[in-house]
């Protein structure tokens, strides 16, 4: 499992700065204020999670257990469906692809939620 997490980190990471970059110097002209912002709120959101994913891949390492591999698993979910919609909304024009954010959000959360129980159990051991 920290293999597999630490690359999922690696990747998203990797990408997240490529697409941060691609937004601020390839879209700008492109892309409206508000879609811009939309596209980076996606990397932030990507970023943000691909550090989680590399402290999740340090914790699991020690604290080895379902919890920590469902925490990474939905927090890799959560880039694809919150990131990975806002990215195809605001580059591909379809709307429709708003309704999968809510989805990421969720995968996030409970990614959050894993965690946190994780930690609740640590205490009672």
């Amino acid at each position: 499992m920290l293999r597999t997490l630490l690359m999922l980190a690696a990747f998203f990471g990797f990408t997240g700065v490529a697409l941060g970059a691609f937004a601020a110097h390839g879209l700008k002209g492109r892309l409206s204020q508000e879609c811009l912002a939309i596209f980076q709120t996606g990397v932030q959101y990507q970023l943000i999670h691909a550090l989680a994913l590399l402290g999740v891949a340090v914790l699991a390492n020690a604290l080895p257990g379902r919890l920590m591999a469902w925490s990474g698993g939905l927090f890799a979910l959560g880039i694809l469906l919150f990131s990975g919609s806002l990215y195809a909304l605001t580059l591909g024009g379809i709307p429709r692809l708003g309704i999968i954010t809510p989805f990421g959000g969720l995968a996030f959360l409970a990614g959050w939620a894993c965690l946190g129980l994780a930690a609740w159990r640590l205490g009672a051991a």
